[in-house]
């Protein structure tokens, strides 16, 4: 039994991550948007060094929130449309693991990408060297979270023509604690500091949406199926 849900998320996972590479704008916009922003950022406050030091931990991760937000709202548009949502649904197995099937391959394609280019934007806000471990670290768990939360707002709004500003309402005060979480441990370790105990905490609050959020995806996609 075991084995055969192990199979099946293995199957969804890789046909999620196929379809996404075949969507390559799906990939590239957050990065292109991530890159706009943080070019800008010098412009309009300025090039001094220490400034822009002091300010890239919220400047990154204000940014990351607002990227992770323009691909949420899209994140089950494509099976609603095409009906693969109703057969997810009538499927013998759990609607949750099929979810969170598109889920992880979304945070693979977008999170996890973004975490692995973060260096280069680094440089471009001048951070410390000995900070961009702790970023790099931070946003992979940090776009998780991000993941996870935009996923259930997108479950609930998925059937709406116009719900882009309805998600906005649902998951934005629920993004303000991994936004906290993610700054501080990038400020710790731009100051030389340990960021372990905020790291830690974005871990902890990971692992609890990867054990809730399949459950609260699940019942808002069956919501959404059936307003």
């Amino acid at each position: 039994m075991q084995s055969d849900l192990s199979s099946y998320l293995r199957s969804q996972l890789n046909r999620h991550l196929k379809a996404g590479l075949r969507r390559p704008g799906d990939i590239l916009n957050p990065l292109v948007f991530f890159l706009m922003v943080v070019t800008l950022f010098p412009l309009g406050l300025g090039p001094e060094p220490d400034q822009l030091r002091e300010m890239a931990p919220g400047i990154f991760w204000v940014v990351a929130l607002l990227a992770n937000l323009t691909v949420s709202g899209r994140l089950f548009a494509a099976d609603f449309e095409d009906g693969s949502l109703e057969q997810m649904v009538l499927a013998p197995q759990s609607l949750a693991l099929s979810a969170m099937a598109e889920v992880i391959a979304h945070w693979l394609l977008s999170g996890v990408t973004l975490a692995v280019v973060s260096p280069i934007f680094a440089a471009m806000l001048n951070m410390p060297a000995n900070a961009i471990g702790t970023l790099m670290l931070s946003l992979i768990l940090g776009s998780l979270c991000l993941s996870l939360i935009g996923a259930i707002g997108a479950a609930l709004t998925v059937g709406l023509r116009r719900g882009g500003m309805l998600l906005s309402l649902l998951i934005i005060p629920l993004y303000v604690p991994v936004l906290v979480f993610g700054v501080g441990a990038v400020e710790e370790a731009a100051s030389g500091y340990d960021a372990s105990a905020w790291l830690a905490l974005m871990g902890a609050f990971a692992l609890g949406g990867l054990v809730l959020a399949p459950l609260a995806i699940s019942a808002g996609l069956r919501i959404s199926l059936d307003s």
